[in-house]
């Protein structure tokens, strides 16, 4: 009688598992397949909004609470149908709806980083809610959305997004970074981002991950080279600098965060993306966005370089006799912002979410888009804006897009050439160990 248990029981496990090996795979076709990208895209386009109105993106607040709440849904969504690998969550619940579970993620996400405007948020959570007939799969998936956003939360309660570090003056030398509080229009002793190299990174193991080589030597043909490069092309009134040069300059003023959530956005529709591909791919856009700033701004304070608004003006007492000063120099937009420069925290940031987007969108490298910006701020932060004519511009590739966002600085004159080659060479890399290492693509039985 034993053995008869034994046999039945053996065949009856068999006989489940492929029901529900048949099952799933019919689910994950239907899933995959049935389900568009527009909670992803409208949570992300609010979320954006949010952060621009409370902070106008001068914290990481905004790219944070954006990898946060498309991590969660992403997480949400591969607990229902595992297409990639997750973010630190095992949970799996097959039964509930993937819209559900997403927008819930997102909501819960989203009211713990802007808690003053959960109505807001309320009306597009309910508006996707509304569309779910009532059931036992709606109700799992906003449990589900709640689970995934909570165990997010709590892993990164601690994360030190906010906090502040330490900063020390250095006396005025050839090299080292020194207050133009006149010129960044900020309190005299204020530095930005200090605290953005002690914030705990996504994807990274430390904030020290990728270090970069030190900027060239002050009395280096290197230095001398890039500190008359930018000179003459990035000062107010430079005679070499092209009106393509001057505009690819300020055009590429708008945060990276914002721009390429935006281009992200208009991507995800043009390919076609569906909903686990579009969650996938501004979770992991925004967790590698964010570690790109951790990183760089920790490479920027490791080697506290000056800017090229300091350089020029200081030149006299550089100890480069091959450099000359000119003490009423500016820049194009009459502005550097306060921190120090090298590497270029925009040309990294760029060039690691263009090197995730190449990835995470199928396309590869070699894919020809248009990017659209139609503003940006005239000078600093908050400053008037300026509308951009036109307001787009073209590439071929994501490659191409990223170095142009890192030679921009040099044509705006905030930066030296060796910042911005050094930016676009560490986002490439930043952006290449979070596609290799993150949110990857399951192996089927087929594959």
């Amino acid at each position: 009688m034993k053995k008869t248990n034994k046999s039945i029981s053996w065949k009856v496990s068999i006989f489940l598992s492929i029901a529900i090996l048949f099952w799933s795979c019919k689910s994950k076709e239907i899933l995959i397949e049935d389900y568009t990208p527009e909670v992803v895209n409208s949570w992300n386009e609010l979320i954006m909004d949010l952060a621009v109105e409370k902070d106008g993106l001068l914290t990481l607040n905004g790219v944070r609470t954006e990898a946060l709440a498309h991590t969660a849904m992403h997480n949400a969504l591969n607990a229902i149908v595992p297409v990639y690998t997750s973010y630190g969550y095992d949970g799996i619940q097959p039964k509930a709806d993937p819209i559900a579970a997403a927008s819930q993620a997102a909501f819960e996400v989203t009211k713990s980083s802007f808690p003053e405007k959960e109505t807001e948020l309320k009306v597009l959570l309910d508006g996707a809610l509304s569309k779910i007939p009532n059931g036992e799969s709606k109700d799992l998936g906003i449990l589900l959305g709640k689970e995934t956003a909570a165990q997010l939360l709590e892993a990164r309660n601690k994360d030190n997004w906010d906090g502040e570090a330490d900063y020390t003056w250095h006396p005025m030398a050839p090299g080292v970074y020194a207050e133009f509080n006149e010129h960044s229009g900020t309190p005299e002793g204020f530095i930005f981002g200090a605290g953005w190299a002690a914030a705990t990174p996504f994807l990274l193991p430390s904030q020290d991950h990728f270090r970069s080589p030190p900027p060239p030597d002050i009395n280096s043909d290197d230095y001398t080279q890039a500190f008359n490069e930018v000179k003459e092309y990035g000062s107010t009134d430079s005679e070499v600098r092209t009106d393509d040069q001057a505009h690819l300059a300020m055009w590429w003023k708008d945060f990276v965060e914002k721009s390429h959530n935006r281009l992200a956005r208009d991507l995800i529709v043009k390919e076609g993306l569906n909903l686990w591909e579009a969650a996938r791919t501004m979770a992991l856009l925004n967790m590698t966005v964010y570690d790109a700033y951790v990183n760089v701004f920790d490479n920027k304070f490791h080697y506290n370089h000056w800017r090229p608004y300091t350089a020029i003006r200081w030149a006299e007492n550089d100890e480069n006799p091959d450099t000359e000063a000119d003490e009423e120099w500016n820049n194009l937009h009459k502005h550097t912002y306060a921190f120090p420069s090298y590497p270029s925290a925009h040309g990294t940031a760029s060039s690691a979410a263009m090197r995730v987007l190449a990835n995470v969108l199928g396309t590869g490298d070699d894919y020809a888009f248009v990017m659209t910006t139609e503003e940006v701020e005239s000078a600093g932060p908050f400053s008037e804006k300026v509308k951009m004519e036109p307001p787009t511009r073209s590439f071929n590739s994501f490659s191409e897009a990223g170095l142009e966002a890192s030679m921009s600085r040099v044509y705006l004159g905030i930066h030296f050439r060796y910042d911005s080659v050094e930016g676009h060479r560490l986002g490439n890399a930043i952006g290449d160990y979070a596609n290799e290492n993150y949110l990857t693509k399951l192996k089927t039985n087929t594959e």
